[in-house]
């Protein structure tokens, strides 16, 4: 009887490999070397499961874009629309320049400036944190919980927006300001775009 194939297995360790390096080094400084010594095999080997580091870092990027929107999903899924979308706001923060996720998803994201591949997720995953704030506002208007004062849509992208610029500043070496703080600068838009209003930050 063949033996059963390993091929997934060896795919699931280099690319969690590439995860780390990707945020202990950073995109400019990885190389593949990095990612087969981290693995303990040989560049070649490497290759044999991804013909090109683009291919790898595709895999990465995928499998971080499905972690973040799960988990997000997964926050406003439960409660009025008020719990949800207050669960939604601090679901999207970087706790830090330590977040995993977060930084893995920021450095990824400036590969989506050159690679046609890569924005496509980009946009995928910036319309997918798009579609769960929409739904959340259009449930509470719905619902007479929010008075929204402008298109459901339109203030989605903005806290989107909004969330990914204050989520670069929490992820530099040195943060310019703290996670409290945009968080409750996503409180107060919050509490203007739906007229509800919502607790600050704990």
């Amino acid at each position: 009887m063949a033996r059963p194939s390993r091929a997934p297995e060896r795919r699931a360790e280099l690319i969690a490999v590439a995860r780390r390096a990707v945020v202990e080094r950073g995109l400019l400084n990885l190389r593949l070397r990095d990612i087969a010594d981290g693995a303990g095999q040989s560049s070649g080997s490497v290759l044999y499961y991804f013909p090109t580091l683009a291919d790898l870092l595709q895999e990465v990027q995928h499998e971080a874009v499905e972690r973040f929107c799960t988990t997000r999903e997964q926050a406003a899924r439960t409660g009025t629309p008020r719990d949800r979308l207050l669960a939604t706001i601090r679901s999207g923060l970087p706790t830090g320049p330590d977040d995993e996720l977060c930084v893995l998803l920021y450095e990824l994201g400036t590969i989506a400036r050159r690679d046609p591949v890569y924005a496509a997720r980009h946009i995928a995953l910036y319309e997918r944190q798009v579609g769960i704030y929409t739904g959340i506002l259009e449930a509470g208007a719905a619902t007479g919980e929010f008075t929204l004062t402008a298109d459901a849509v339109a203030i989605a992208r903005n806290f989107v927006a909004l969330e990914d610029g204050y989520g670069l500043h929490l992820t530099q070496a040195v943060p310019t300001l703290e996670r409290a703080t945009a968080e409750a600068m996503l409180l107060s838009f919050a509490r203007i775009a739906t007229t509800c209003p919502l607790e600050e930050p704990s």
